[in-house]
């Protein structure tokens, strides 16, 4: 009746082990307590480089900031001109049958989308257009595209003759 199986021994070796495992965590957590441990033991500081450090930084280094310059969120738009937004380009690309292209900014020299539900007439490549450009999911787009009218300037007034009076 007294005999241990090798499993049962086994066992008993691990439960032993475990115990002093737990026994050594135990003393260890007991050395490494930080109760009764000032603010100033548990305290951590962040120097110029943004990395922890145990010192304090130095109070002569102290930047002062006027809080009232902090801004917070995006910053506010000064109103635009609506004159600025219409813009003229060259069309770069059309594809009739799909139904968009590309219009380059003469200004910018910005490529921007083009759908055929924003013209106003019929383009085609290397016609001259003005737009306003909006700002899309995917990036800017032409809206109110129209061919650019060439203004016909009237014909310069001929300069007068001078008609000088002869006796004859």
């Amino acid at each position: 009746m007294g005999q241990e199986t090798m499993g049962k021994k086994e066992k008993e070796k691990k439960k032993q082990k475990n115990r002093r495992d737990k026994e050594e965590k135990r003393e260890e957590r007991k050395l490494n307590n930080n109760k009764g441990k000032g603010l100033d033991a548990m305290m951590a500081y962040v120097d110029d480089d943004g990395n922890i450090s145990a010192t304090p930084p130095d109070p002569k280094k102290k930047k002062i900031i006027n809080h009232e310059t902090i801004q917070i969120g995006a910053t506010k738009r000064e109103p635009v001109d609506p004159a600025d937004l219409i813009r003229t380009g060259v069309v770069t690309f059309f594809n009739e049958a799909k139904g968009y292209g590309f219009i380059t900014d003469l200004k910018s020299q910005d490529s921007v989308f083009v759908h055929v539900n924003q013209l106003t007439e019929a383009i085609k490549e290397k016609d001259r257009v003005t737009f306003e450009v909006e700002m899309g999911p995917k990036g800017a787009s032409a809206v109110s595209v129209k061919k650019e009218t060439k203004v016909v300037a009237p014909p310069a007034p001929a300069p007068a003759k001078e008609v000088i009076n002869t006796p004859e």
